[in-house]
């Protein structure tokens, strides 16, 4: 005998129709977007930490490549990072702050919210543009071998990090000069460098207190230091002088490192400026007042969820490409 239970009421939660959920079709296809986005995403992250973990012993430390900060001169580890993070986290705030005022009709404050977090990620856009530059520049300088690993300088006295500058000889006048802009550089290989690979050394020979150091990462989560008569020996199988980093050579370390480095942050960085461009359209559209004859701000809450993607997508790349 079957038996049929049934309950007092049956309501539909979601009858299909051409408003699923209540969703609009623009927030519909937005949620589409973010969502194939956010698997292009976990392709890199996850490509990245399958290169990370197979290469562990050679891997670059963040700690030790970004350290700068515009306009001031030392070993600032992640300060500027930190900031730019903070920075794209409260523009995430003022759109949250801008959908708010939209909800409420309140346009003032729409324009007011929209404005600050268009602020936010130009700066945020602007810092990594100048990091990408100071990435590509480089800082000290290294040594690369023949079989691809890096040879970093680091003074014995201080355990810091020395530049070629520091203890490579003067350029002879009478070498043949190409002005770049302000500086001098060399042409070697199809890349710019300021030393000649037999400058560096015979300057490293000369000065007894810079060691080397090679891309091995010790258990204690070092680099290791080699002794003096270890990295005179050492620096015979160096074939090439590197400053800087590209997606061929990388002074830092493994050049997967900067590989992924200009993707990921590349391709983030891309989105966020989109990000700014299209909340710059949408402002303006609201000094119009155009979604005030609408009735309302659906625009807004719609940019807004592409934006909080952008930032939450940060929140990833900032753990694992820079903390972990």
């Amino acid at each position: 005998m079957d038996a049929t239970v049934t309950t007092g009421t049956e309501e539909s939660v979601w009858g299909g129709g051409n408003r699923p959920l209540g969703a609009s079709y623009g927030k519909m296809m937005m949620w589409f977007f973010i969502v194939s986005d956010a698997l292009t995403f976990s392709g890199f992250l996850v490509s990245y930490g399958f290169s990370r973990f197979k290469f562990i012993e050679t891997w670059p430390i963040a700690d030790e490549v970004f350290t700068h900060v515009p306009f001031f001169h030392g070993n600032y580890p992640m300060y500027y990072v930190a900031f730019m993070t903070f920075i794209l986290i409260m523009s995430s705030v003022t759109m949250v702050l801008a959908v708010d005022a939209g909800h409420k009709m309140m346009q003032k404050k729409v324009i007011l919210y929209m404005f600050l977090t268009i602020i936010g990620g130009a700066i945020f856009v602007g810092s990594q543009a100048w990091e990408w530059a100071t990435f590509i520049k480089g800082d000290h300088g290294a040594l690369e071998t023949k079989g691809g690993r890096i040879l970093q300088f680091v003074n014995a006295e201080t355990g810091q990090r020395a530049s070629l500058a520091d203890f490579s000889k003067a350029l002879p006048e009478e070498r043949v000069k190409h002005e770049s802009s302000k500086g001098i550089w060399f042409e070697k290989e199809g890349s710019q460098t300021s030393f000649s690979l037999n400058e560096v050394v015979e300057g490293f020979k000369a000065t007894p207190n810079i060691l080397i150091r090679t891309e091995t990462i010790t258990e204690e989560g070092h680099k290791t230091v080699l002794n003096r008569e270890e990295s005179l020996a050492k620096l015979k199988d160096a074939v090439l002088v590197v400053e800087g980093a590209n997606l061929i050579h990388n002074e830092y370390g493994s050049r997967l490192f900067a590989d992924f480095f200009f993707f990921i942050t590349g391709f983030h960085g891309f989105h966020v400026f989109s990000g700014v461009v299209i909340n710059v359209i949408i402002f303006f559209n609201v000094i119009l007042g155009t979604y005030e004859r609408r009735g309302h701000y659906e625009m807004v809450e719609k940019v807004g969820l592409y934006w909080h993607f952008v930032d939450l997508v940060w929140v990833f790349v900032f753990t694992f490409f820079y903390l972990v």
